[in-house]
């Protein structure tokens, strides 16, 4: 079979190129810079001071993050280089550019605890992420554990922590004493992602063929709240999903027990010593 593209050859004194790459492996690497770009968009428009512009590019940032690997798959495009893209992008939108946003708009306002809790939720992202790629390569993990993320994933980890800035939007008023307790709120959003809490990852999830339509009109209902009460819709969003994070950690036990497991996921340090 034809490899999607050639390998490196020789180009006199310019050093290797790569020739004949097709354009289904441009499309999916596109979406990914497309990402990059939303998400410092969102930063510089929440240092312009116009917010509800910023969170709204680093949520398309996030969709477009999370959109290029499922292109890939689905036009057989994967390749290491766009892996590689796809590892920058995510620490870009799901580590930098909330921190930054959320930074920007009240985290200054508690000073030098701010700018820590800032920097400790990017580097949790970097680790988080850096982790799964890990647990990914990981062969001997039963197989019911794939359906578990190991602590909760960069994505919802990005949405969560900007919950000080949905709540601002929809009529609270941001100050010093709530800058305090944004601060403190995004240091334990950081743990989360660097834990071990099971949060259920919904892979394996099927729909009965005679709830579909049901379905269908949930994600259209949504989909409509989210247009017509976005900061509203969002707020609720995050609350839910932080109600839903304790019956992840229940359902998870239940499970292990069942299959005779131990009740956390495997912890990963042996393969980073490797």
């Amino acid at each position: 079979m034809t490899p999607p593209y050639r390998k490196f050859e020789p180009h006199g004194s310019g050093g290797p190129r790569i020739r004949e790459i097709p354009l289904r492996m441009v499309f999916p690497n596109l979406l990914t810079v497309l990402a990059i770009c939303a998400g410092l968009s969102g930063i510089r428009f929440a240092f312009e001071g116009r917010f509800e512009t910023a969170v709204v590019m680093v949520l398309i940032a996030a969709f477009l993050d999370g959109l290029d690997g499922r292109v890939a798959r689905l036009l057989k495009a994967t390749s290491k280089f766009g892996a590689q893209m796809d590892s920058i992008a995510d620490i870009v939108n799901f580590g930098v550019a909330p921190a930054l946003v959320l930074y920007a708009f009240l985290l200054d306002r508690a000073g030098s605890p701010g700018w820590i809790a800032a920097l400790l939720f990017t580097i949790a992202c970097g680790m988080r992420l850096a982790r799964f790629n890990v647990l990914e390569e990981a062969q001997d993990r039963p197989s019911w554990q794939a359906e578990y993320f190991v602590g909760v994933p960069a994505p919802a980890g990005a949405a969560v922590v900007m919950l000080p800035l949905y709540l601002s939007f929809i009529g609270f008023e941001p100050t010093r004493y709530g800058a305090f307790l944004a601060t403190g709120f995004t240091v334990i959003v950081a743990f989360l992602l660097v834990s071990r809490l099971p949060v259920y990852s919904g892979k394996s999830l099927k729909v009965p063929g005679d709830r579909m339509l049901l379905v269908i009109l949930a994600i259209v209902l949504v989909f409509l709240l989210l247009v017509s009460y976005p900061w509203y819709t969002l707020t609720a969003s995050v609350i839910g999903y932080l109600v839903f994070l304790p019956l992840s950690v229940l359902a998870y036990s239940r499970r292990a027990k069942r299959e005779g497991e131990t009740e956390l996921p495997p912890d990963v340090d042996a393969r980073i010593s490797e």
